[in-house]
């Protein structure tokens, strides 16, 4: 790729004792790439978003953004995380979650410029939230939730945004919904993408490339390359078989193997640290 990569890796490897994660791990995402994160739990998908976060410290290698090391809480890196729904009498609005992600850096409450309300304005809008911006989070679906999450994580304009199973317990409809939103949102601004989740099936459409991780080993390539039994067989080191049924993919075989399918009811990932919060 001709641009400069937005997140580059170089050798980064990461090791909790006597486990090692993954090691020698190389990779550029460019503007606008979108970059699924597979394998199955405690592969060390979300621990990736947590050094990419600089929340975890690698064991080996590096890791930059935008030509820099990776720092924590940097305004450029948006994060959108797994579907929580709000606990019941919580009161804040849908607009004001949104509105956190561009005062929420400053200490305590105060009002919005002129500006940053026109950019608030906007985003509900972006993210299709205008019918219930005034209305409590809490009395959201999970699918409305994550709209206004998605609002709040390109409200500082970010370069890269990256995505920690955003998709787990929303229904179809919803899981369709916020994929197309967060598609739109790259193809619009060229923010990169980098999309752990364990069903592929539903950002199948989006995605350029894909970083399967498992068993301490990774394979990185398009979804055509990654997505077939001889490849993944190899990676797990036992038999797997690759399934194309109805437009989607299913995969299974051997005790680590897992499916990429929304019928399957995925725990969350079960890296060393836990999901990021």
């Amino acid at each position: 790729m001709s641009a400069e990569p937005v997140l580059r890796l170089r050798g980064a490897a990461m090791r909790f004792g006597d486990r090692e994660l993954w090691a020698n791990l190389d990779l550029d995402v460019a503007p606008g790439e979108f970059i699924a994160v597979l394998g199955p739990n405690g592969a060390g998908k979300t621990t990736l978003l947590k050094a990419v976060l600089g929340q975890q410290a690698l064991s080996g290698g590096e890791i930059e953004f935008l030509r820099r090391p990776v720092r924590r809480g940097h305004r450029r890196i948006g994060y959108i995380p797994q579907q929580r729904l709000m606990e019941s009498g919580t009161p804040l609005r849908t607009r004001d979650m949104i509105a956190l992600g561009i005062t929420g850096h400053r200490f305590g409450l105060g009002r919005e410029t002129r500006a940053e309300k026109a950019r608030v304005d906007s985003l509900v809008e972006q993210v299709g939230a205008t019918t219930f911006a005034m209305a409590p989070v809490a009395s959201l679906s999970g699918g409305e939730q994550q709209r206004a999450r998605v609002g709040q994580a390109l409200a500082s304009d970010p370069a890269l945004l990256l995505c920690d199973e955003p998709l787990i317990s929303l229904d179809l409809r919803h899981q369709r919904g916020v994929t197309e939103l967060i598609d739109q949102q790259r193809r619009t601004t060229g923010a990169a993408v980098v999309f752990v989740t364990h069903d592929v099936n539903p950002i199948l459409d989006a995605v350029d490339r894909v970083v399967y991780i498992a068993g301490g080993r990774f394979t990185i390539g398009t979804p055509d390359e990654v997505l077939q039994a001889d490849v993944l067989s190899d990676l797990y080191g036992t038999p797997v078989d690759v399934v194309r049924t109805m437009g989607r993919i299913v995969i299974v075989g051997g005790s680590e193997a897992h499916d990429h399918d929304h019928h399957v009811d995925h725990a969350d990932d079960l890296d060393p640290e836990g999901p990021v919060r």
